[in-house]
């Protein structure tokens, strides 16, 4: 028996330093160290993490989207810390470690390579911010209202309340058309007349009815001008500004009041027309 207890295991020790009391004792006390550091970490790794979160919620012009990235970044962050802590604590060699993860880190990253370019487009987005929650945009021939901007992908809601989930490599590697960017836009027409129709009169027409409606702004001034002499008609391109929430309603009700106007001026709006002669070899 006592040959076995003075077996040398590990270090110099022996069995019998092992099971020792004062070797348990000691175990015992780390590991309920570990525990509490563990558990202490948690507790400040949510703490920091709603922190960081409030500030969004406090500041309504900061993007709450970075916010939450930087949130979950310092609570892994702190994590961490109490993890190498507890290692520490074990007496296990933090370096040597850190040096296989990062080699186990390097291997992963190879084999990974779409996913981490996606996790890298995601971070640019929610640094540079090209777009936000709530705006409206076309990416890579998809459009649709932003709904949340992930570290691996952005997801969209269509027109008709459809998801669209886009990988973040393609929408920091494509064309972003942002609709929501300014607080103003610029709708524009093209209205057709007949060739004997009073041009002045058609203008005025056209004028009125775009400028009466309250959603359209003064400054800068309306375009009215003959784009284009058509085929059966004179095109006039008509251009004006609204409000950005204002836009799609107005751009859509125009269509119907210049043309009951031009009606209503007897102004003839003409169609196309093609005259077939018939010619009869008898």
């Amino acid at each position: 028996m006592n040959e076995l207890l003075s077996t040398e295991i590990y270090a110099g020790r022996t069995l019998g330093d092992f099971i020792s009391f004062d070797f348990l004792a000691a175990l015992l006390g780390d590991i309920l160290a570990a525990i509490l550091v563990l558990f202490v970490g948690f507790l400040i790794s949510g703490w920091v993490g709603r922190r960081i979160k409030t500030l969004a919620d406090r500041h309504a012009r900061l993007d709450k989207t970075l916010f939450d990235f930087l949130a979950n970044i310092a609570r892994y962050v702190v994590i961490g810390l109490a993890f190498v802590i507890v290692l520490n604590t074990f007496g296990i060699q933090t370096t040597s470690l850190i040096a296989v993860i990062g080699a186990a880190g390097l291997a992963i990253g190879l084999a990974l390579q779409g996913t981490l370019s996606n996790v890298a487009a995601g971070v640019m987005l929610i640094f540079f911010r090209p777009i936000k929650l709530g705006d409206f945009v076309s990416i890579n021939g998809e459009s649709g209202t932003v709904k949340s901007i992930n570290l691996n992908f952005t997801e969209l809601a269509s027109i008709g309340n459809v998801q669209i989930i886009i990988p973040n490599s393609e929408v920091w590697g494509n064309t972003i058309t942002n609709y929501s960017a300014y607080d103003t836009r610029q709708a524009e027409w093209i209205f057709g007349v007949a060739y004997d129709a009073d041009l002045g009169l058609v203008e005025q027409v056209i004028r009125d009815t775009i400028t009466s409606d309250a959603r359209f702004l003064g400054e800068p001034e309306p375009t009215i001008k003959v784009d284009a002499l058509g085929a059966s008609s004179v095109d006039f391109l008509v251009r004006a500004w609204v409000k950005r929430t204002d836009f799609f309603g107005y751009w859509k009700d125009m269509n119907r009041d210049v043309k009951l106007a031009l009606d209503a001026a007897g102004v003839d709006i003409p169609f196309p027309n093609r005259t077939v002669h018939i010619v009869r070899e008898d």
